[in-house]
């Protein structure tokens, strides 16, 4: 019996041994970092350019009466602006972004105005506008936002100068006018931090936008005088334009990835 127990207990303690082996400690494995965060809640001002499309659906009819003389035909023209502006935004959760901004647009982008009945033709400029509006955004990374916009614009258009077919004055023009209208668009934003530059706060965006800017009857005047030709045209502007600006972020902290 004595040899029996001996036995179990020399068999017990390999066993022990063995176990003790097994749970050796294993090598340490470092947690996953989590997923970059950013924050885009904050105010931010920008400034750039770019260049437009003008189109514009024109009639002539009579001063006095409003008799039509012509059909509708539709001129177009393109141009240059330079552009600057301030805004907010609001991240409300992970991917979600809303913001309210405004801007100002100035250059030339000029458009042609033409009355077949006199057989005159002149350029139109849009010599500045603004707008105002919301956006909503989507971020397809922490550090790049895709976005809409729209909201409500005014216009100043300049004077325009007639001239005949043969190519000189005619000797009439249109006074320079202001429209209002409306726009809406879209673009997309990223942070500069590329190459392994460090920019934190500087971003750069391109966005398209269209603006409608409704119809104005104009009376075609005499230089000099300023005494009415007999006609007048009637004309609603519709701009489109692409433009790239460098925007400044004045609270930007992110991305951040949590350290250990």
């Amino acid at each position: 019996m004595k040899k029996i127990l001996l036995a179990l207990t020399a068999v017990a303690a390999m066993t022990g041994s063995a176990s003790a082996a097994d749970l050796a400690a294993r090598p340490y494995v470092k947690a996953p970092l989590p997923a970059p965060v950013a924050n885009w809640t904050g105010f931010y001002i920008f400034g750039g350019g770019g260049g437009g499309l003008s189109n514009s659906d024109q009639s002539v009819q009579t001063t006095v009466g409003a008799v039509p003389l012509t059909i509708g035909q539709r001129q177009g023209g393109s141009g240059w602006f330079g552009t600057v502006g301030l805004g907010y935004d609001w991240q409300f959760n992970s991917t979600w972004v809303a913001g309210v901004f405004a801007d100002g647009q100035f250059g030339s982008i000029r458009g042609t105005v033409q009355d077949p009945f006199f057989g005159i033709t002149g350029s139109q400029k849009l010599e500045d506008s603004w707008a105002a509006g919301v956006r909503l955004g989507y971020l397809v990374a922490p550090n790049v936002l895709s976005y809409v916009n729209g909201g409500y614009s005014g216009a100043h258009f300049g004077q325009t100068n007639f001239l005949t077919l043969a190519g000189v004055p005619a000797d009439a023009h249109l006074n320079s006018y202001n429209r209002n209208g409306w726009f809406v668009g879209g673009g997309v934003e990223n942070s500069l931090n590329i190459f392994g530059i460090s920019s934190p706060g500087w971003f750069m965006k391109t966005e398209y936008r269209s603006a409608f800017y409704n119809a104005k009857t104009q009376d075609e005047l005499i230089d000099g005088t300023n005494l009415p030709t007999g006609n007048s045209i009637r004309a609603n502007s519709w701009n489109q334009t692409i433009s790239t600006s460098l925007v400044y972020r004045f609270n930007w902290t992110g991305p951040v990835v949590a350290k250990y």
